[in-house]
């Protein structure tokens, strides 16, 4: 527990708090900035220290088998009630129903990297949805957006009522200050906020890019190893959840809260990362996507995307997730007599990938840092020409790194539907086909 062997807590500002972090996944924590500011033996005192207010912070049902129920206590300065009233804040750039988007093509899609804003746009103004599935309100399904921003969040917070918010950045660190603390996080790192955990976010370098796949269904969790064992992918001890750091500031600010993909906005007149002490857990984390324990073939062919997993959020049908967060990290190739790049295929479920960083072996021309594309269910897909012909002819009794990338995916078992924005954005590559158009034909019958 982290307690009063910590120097109390005496900033107001949360930019002068250095990040600490507590170490696991879904850990049941405890933590406090003022020594003793966490009751013993029970979670609502009569009257809780410091003349602090308990407040539950709850991500499941109550009645959620132990092992699936995540909630949090807060003690904090005041309440999470108050706030004046919500008006709406008028944005067009987000989807949370996907009913209502045009109808999705069976086109393989791409997109070039955002641009940077011309005009000063936070982390919160920099969101477009670009696909997804389901419905936020029926909590089922995901939103996947696209960030690009040039300004901190100063007196600026943030929420959201639809869903768990997976970030990932591709340029740009983010100083993400959440109710339970704070979190650094670079490229090649992703978080995780909680649905419902208010943040703000400062950007040290000035400006950011990234990705974000908000999971409206069954919170994520760590998969099953399997015949892998009891070792390996992510290992649960790299996770790392904030230590509490409160700022207590009192002024003119604004809460933002998006609910069934409308944003609102409400005065508040103080900042609501008020939270002195906490223990439960349903908090915010990070993960750097280096350590991730790649598992390979050390014999022939190439295994299934799968074996890349790093969270999934479960549905309903054993065996058969809503979503996945897939990896593709610097590795080495080593199978014998096999084409070492992901195969031609076509899935029952639907692949969005983004790129952080370097060249994704598949793809050599086109697919950028930052850029996104899209296979949706059942739509052909696999390396370029150029990349099929260098991998029929290299020499496979090597083994091969593939060092300088970090891709991802987030995979459905549902269609994604790309919105109006993604179909109309000039960032959507028009040619993207073509780069299957140079494959030859090899057939010969009488030559095998």
């Amino acid at each position: 527990m982290d307690t009063s062997t910590r120097q109390p807590n005496t900033v107001r500002s949360r930019l002068e708090i250095e990040p600490g972090y507590q170490s696991g996944f879904g850990n049941e924590f405890a933590t406090e900035a003022l020594p003793g500011a966490l009751p013993e033996g029970r979670n609502s005192p009569q009257r809780a220290a410091y003349g602090l207010y308990a407040e539950q912070l709850s991500g499941t049902a109550f009645t959620a088998p132990r092992g699936h129920n995540r909630r949090t206590w807060l003690y904090r300065i005041r309440p999470a009630a108050v706030h004046k009233p919500f008006t709406p804040l008028p944005s067009e750039r987000l989807v949370a129903n996907f009913a209502e988007v045009p109808p999705t093509p069976p086109n393989q899609l791409r997109w070039d990297a955002l641009p940077m804003p011309g005009e000063p746009t936070d982390f919160v103004d920099g969101w477009v949805t670009m696909a997804g599935n389901g419905a936020a309100e029926s909590m089922s399904g995901c939103a996947i957006h696209l960030y690009a921003a040039n300004r901190s969040m100063t007196d600026r917070f943030f929420y959201s009522a639809d869903g768990e918010l997976l970030i990932v950045p591709q340029e740009g660190r983010l100083d993400i200050a959440t109710e339970l603390g704070r979190l650094e996080v670079e490229p090649f790192e992703i978080a995780v906020i909680p649905r419902g955990v208010r943040f703000a976010v400062s950007l040290p370098d000035g400006t950011a890019r990234g990705y974000i796949c908000e999971n409206f269904g069954a919170l994520l969790r760590l998969p099953d190893l399997g015949p892998i064992g009891s070792n390996g992918l992510a290992n649960p001890r790299d996770f790392l959840t904030p230590h509490a750091a409160y700022e207590d500031r009192e002024g003119d600010f604004e809460l933002v809260a998006k609910m069934n993909g409308n944003l609102w906005r409400a005065d508040i007149g103080h900042s609501p990362l008020d939270v002195v002490a906490w223990h439960g857990n349903y908090a915010p984390y990070k993960y750097d996507l280096r350590r991730f324990n790649t598992i390979g073939s050390i014999s022939f062919d190439h295994p299934d995307p799968s074996i890349f997993l790093v969270l999934q959020s479960q549905s309903d049908t054993p065996g058969v997730d809503s979503l996945d967060f897939v990896i593709f990290p610097p590795r080495w190739l080593a199978a014998e007599d096999t084409f070492r790049p992901p195969w031609f295929h076509r899935n029952v479920a639907s692949e969005f990938m983004g790129l952080v960083h370097g060249v994704y072996d598949a793809k050599a021309e086109g697919f950028v840092p930052g850029g996104a594309s899209l296979h949706n269910c059942m739509s052909g897909h696999g390396p370029d020409a150029d990349t099929f012909e260098k991998a029929s002819h290299s020499d496979t009794s090597k083994p091969v790194k593939v060092g300088d990338t970090m891709a991802f995916m987030f995979e459905t078992r549902t269609l994604i539907k790309p919105t109006r924005f993604a179909l109309e954005t000039a960032q959507l590559q028009a040619h993207y086909y073509e780069c299957w158009q140079g494959l030859k034909k090899h057939f010969n019958p009488e030559q095998r």
